[in-house]
């Protein structure tokens, strides 16, 4: 009676864990799937592109658009999870839009053992060595990446930046340190701090979910402190959006609030990188 008992808490056990599981992962597991098969289906030409950054290698995933015509080169700053599939289906989305893009892993020679993103044991592995990341080292980097994307032979010489949750607030932050690249696109990441804000020269775009009350309440003091350095800002807050909102978006479980934030801010970044003079 008593074995029996055992036996029959442990498979309650084992469907409680199973359950929590999915409640969980499916939304995770379910974006990277659909990644993982747009990836394998696209018709456009990738590559892997190593940069040299001193002692360091900086992997680029590149995606190259199907025209005829030279580019704008875009580079597209991961989050916080660092280089997922994910990022690089959004990339080869972008290249489908007529753009090349440059992806880098920021992750990249971590250390001795750690050559990216692929070589954490977990999303929250990655995510502590994002957080363990410089903000000179990254400021490097992303310079290593712009010089080689204005300099990119099937480049217009024209390059723009554009970045998810912490990749957004790299990208604000670039276009303080950066007055080579011609737009900022910020995805949900945080504000730089005032002093800096008033080093920047470029347009900046914010896209931000309306549920995602930890960064809308930055975005008035944003505006403010914008308009008073004479910055070019202009944003979007998507009703009923969380964060991550273009991730979550492409899940086959997506929210029809996150799914429509993603479809009408694929319209609004194409129409802002399009117009870029």
């Amino acid at each position: 009676m008593l074995l029996q008992y055992y036996h029959l808490n442990t498979l309650k056990m084992k469907n409680f864990l199973f359950t929590i599981l999915l409640l969980t992962g499916f939304t995770f597991l379910s974006a990277q799937d659909f990644a993982l098969k747009q990836l394998d289906n696209s018709p456009r030409h990738h590559e892997w592109v190593k940069l040299d950054c001193g002692e360091r290698e900086l992997n680029c995933f590149v995606a190259f658009p199907e025209t005829s015509q030279k580019a704008t080169a875009v580079i597209v700053i991961h989050e916080n999870r660092g280089l997922t599939d994910w990022v690089r289906s959004f990339s080869d989305q972008l290249a489908a839009k007529g753009f090349v893009v440059i992806t880098p892993d920021l992750l990249s020679d971590f250390n001795e053992d750690i050559k990216g993103t692929a070589d954490f044991e977990s999303p929250d592995q990655a995510r502590r060595g994002i957080y363990a990341l410089t903000d000179e080292q990254v400021k490097n980097d992303l310079n290593t990446v712009q010089a080689f994307a204005e300099n990119v032979p099937a480049g217009n010489g024209k390059t723009a930046v554009l970045g998810f949750c912490w990749g957004g607030s790299q990208s604000f932050r670039m276009a303080t340190y950066n007055d080579k690249i011609k737009a900022a696109l910020v995805f949900y990441g945080s504000t730089p701090d005032k002093e800096l804000i008033d080093l920047i020269e470029v347009p900046v775009h914010g896209f931000y979910g309306g549920d995602d009350h930890r960064i809308t309440t930055q975005i008035p003091e944003t505006e403010k402190w914008m308009l008073e350095a004479g910055n070019g800002y202009d944003y979007v807050v998507y009703p009923g959006a969380g964060h991550a909102y273009m991730r979550q978006g492409d899940s086959p479980d997506a929210t029809e609030e996150n799914k429509e934030a993603r479809d009408e801010s694929w319209e609004r970044l194409v129409k802002v990188l399009n117009d870029i003079q």
